[in-house]
């Protein structure tokens, strides 16, 4: 995959735009110290080689409804790619399953769940089972806070410093 060469102006409209992604262009160009075009034209080449994936908002789900954030190891039955594939398809057919990362290591795969409480998580997790998606074992840990959410260390990820 091609990388796109990144300055550091570059990299702070990236970072603003992680962290607040309703910013007006306008108010995005002056705080990079841009004028309205140059910003534009920057953000429109990011976009256009696939750097900007989209614009979401952070919902505060506890104003909303009662809910449960639940990260999930899961081991697999085997790891042949037509087993990986199964289980994949069926993780993005179930809505709760806000994220899922397949892992190098010990398990296969970390899904974070939002369910409404701990009996629809389970409910989930029975269906997945019964699904014959090829789980062989699953751990449970449920989030008992929010400690920290921040968006990627853009400049340490390019200049390669920890």
């Amino acid at each position: 995959m091609n990388r796109l060469a990144l300055d550091d102006r570059d990299l702070e409209i990236l970072a603003i735009l992680s962290r607040e992604g309703r910013i007006a262009k306008a108010e995005l160009a002056r705080r990079v110290n841009l004028s309205p075009t140059p910003c534009w034209q920057r953000l429109d080449r990011m976009s256009r080689a696939g750097l900007i994936r989209g614009y979401r908002a952070e919902v505060a789900l506890e104003r909303i409804a009662p809910h449960v954030t639940v990260f999930v190891m899961v081991e697999l039955d085997t790891h042949r790619a037509e087993s990986l594939q199964t289980f994949e398809r069926a993780v993005a057919r179930i809505e709760q399953v806000t994220a899922c990362w397949a892992l190098g290591g010990g398990y296969d795969y970390l899904m974070q769940v939002i369910a409404t409480d701990v009996a629809a998580y389970q409910a989930l997790m029975d269906g997945l089972l019964e699904s014959r998606a090829g789980v062989k074992r699953y751990y449970s840990y449920i989030v008992t806070k929010p400690v920290k959410s921040a968006p990627p260390p853009l400049r340490a990820l390019r200049d390669g410093s920890s």
